[in-house]
């Protein structure tokens, strides 16, 4: 039992160091390894299963809404990321640059894409000629990079993965809906699959996406406290369709541009998942994404008759649930141990008094809750404990979101919340970037979103005492 006690020492406590035990279970859980290059990351095979589940899950719903996929090329000429003043003013910062090919140098740095409208923009440029060609609604999965000063593992690294959804449409009306189609998309993934409960929003003109008219956002809040920007959507207008030239013939045989969107979400949902569900034995992941849902742990397996029992079991589990079986040599704690900080749903515990009875014992990881059920009902059981879980984890998630969350009128209080109380701040807000930046400037938290949901706190800004325009969620974020 000592070296079973050991594996769950090995990961920091929560309360003690929360950036600690987050790198502690991405290591201990093998999601990621570290490479000689600062930044960036190896998804090992555990952690690519999860982003693979979340891939052909909202691939799934992507095409379900009449998503296409393509590809576009990793390198982008800078006379390209020119063409929109505003986009590349805000990625200059993050950008990596090619300047050689081979030994010679080239005759234009070429940017490794931080994200890709101008490529879009280039090509819908040719693409689009008439209101026949559109609408345009293309995602596509890849790699970016941004050189980030900071990084952690899922939350923020120079390379990661992603989908970037870029459409374009023949009216402002479509454009708008598409935007908002998206962001639901995103939130009703987060909450039905990844069990996350999240904020829909506008974000302020400050926070949004350089080079569009709106960005709107979903905001999950982590178990420390502190917001996760988890997704965004953005509506670009025709700015970009104006820089690039993107225009098409209508019916009444007049030249218009497009109007254009892009939308995404990044591997750092596989750190939301973590920091959401994890507790001090390691992961917890929400049944409908972990890669493993059911796995059956033999106990004295060298017992007669014990080890071919839960290879029977697995195999007619199996048709109905991704289920694994611990058939090595560890001890039995040791293999509860491990399994637990890998955060897989639901384990089997199959010894020969079990055999005896016809039964064995189910226990879930979310609640460590141990439930002994006969073997001849096994099958419809565990369907009734993983659907229980899944929802169960949404709602205790967002229990513990919803009583992190306070009211503020008054600037003191503003202050005193944000400085002692992890969570988010709901107050209202004049519109003057002045008023923002000074909030950031005093309290290191930031405009989340302007809730979709608005509901007035009070009448006048939370920071100067003017005459307020809208509810912001306030918080510290990653």
């Amino acid at each position: 039992m000592a070296k079973d006690k050991k594996m769950v020492e090995a990961i920091t406590s929560m309360d003690e160091d929360f950036a600690q035990w987050y790198t502690d279970v991405v290591k201990k859980a093998e999601l990621i390894e570290y490479t000689s290059v600062k930044g960036c990351m190896v998804i090992k095979p555990y952690g690519y299963a999860i982003w693979e589940n979340m891939r052909n899950e909202l691939d799934k719903r992507f095409k379900a809404i009449d998503v296409e996929n393509v590809y576009m090329p990793m390198f982008i000429p800078e006379s390209l990321l020119q063409k929109e003043k505003d986009h590349v003013e805000g990625f200059a910062p993050e950008v990596a640059w090619v300047t050689h090919g081979g030994l010679e140098p080239l005759q234009e740095r070429l940017c490794v894409r931080p994200t890709s409208e101008t490529l879009f923009c280039d090509f819908y440029k040719d693409a689009i000629q008439s209101y026949r060609d559109l609408p345009k609604v293309y995602n596509q999965w890849c790699s970016v990079v941004r050189w980030e000063k900071t990084t952690r593992p899922f939350l923020r690294s120079r390379e990661f993965l992603w989908q970037e959804g870029h459409t374009a449409h023949a009216t402002a009306e479509e454009a708008e809906q598409r935007t908002i189609l998206m962001l639901d998309t995103y939130a009703a993934f987060c909450e039905e699959f990844l069990a996350i409960p999240v904020i829909k929003g506008r974000k302020t003109d400050k926070e949004k996406f350089a080079g569009a008219e709106a960005t709107y956002t979903i905001e999950a809040m982590m178990h420390d406290g502190k917001a996760l920007q988890s997704g965004t959507s953005h509506n670009f207008g025709d700015g970009f369709a104006k820089a690039f030239g993107i225009q098409f013939t209508d019916r009444d045989n007049k030249l218009h541009y497009v109007h254009q969107t892009s939308w995404g979400v990044t591997t750092r949902l596989v750190g939301a998942l973590i920091m959401v569900h994890g507790d001090d034995d390691g992961l917890v992941l929400p049944p409908r994404v972990a890669p493993t849902q059911v796995m059956v742990i033999p106990v004295r397996q060298d017992a007669d008759g014990v080890l071919n029992k839960a290879m029977e079991v697995k195999q007619i589990l199996s048709k109905h649930f991704r289920v694994k079986i611990d058939d090595s040599e560890k001890s039995p704690g040791w293999k509860f141990s491990e399994q637990e900080m890998r955060g897989i749903p639901v384990r089997i515990e199959l010894g020969p008094k079990d055999i005896e009875n016809g039964s064995c014992v189910v226990v879930r990881r979310d609640t460590h809750e141990k439930i002994t059920v006969a073997l001849d009902e096994l099958q419809n059981k565990l369907a009734e404990i993983l659907g229980a879980m899944q929802s169960d984890m949404l709602e205790r998630a967002r229990l513990r979101r919803d009583e992190s969350i306070y009211d503020a009128t008054e600037y003191d209080d503003f202050k005193r919340i944000i400085d002692t109380k992890p969570g988010f701040v709901r107050a209202m807000w004049c519109g003057n970037e002045a008023c923002e930046n000074k909030i950031k400037e005093d309290t290191s938290a930031t405009s989340r979103c302007m809730p979709f949901e608005q509901e007035i706190i009070s009448k006048k800004c939370v920071c100067c005492g003017k005459e307020a325009k809208n509810m912001v969620i306030w918080g510290k974020a990653y």
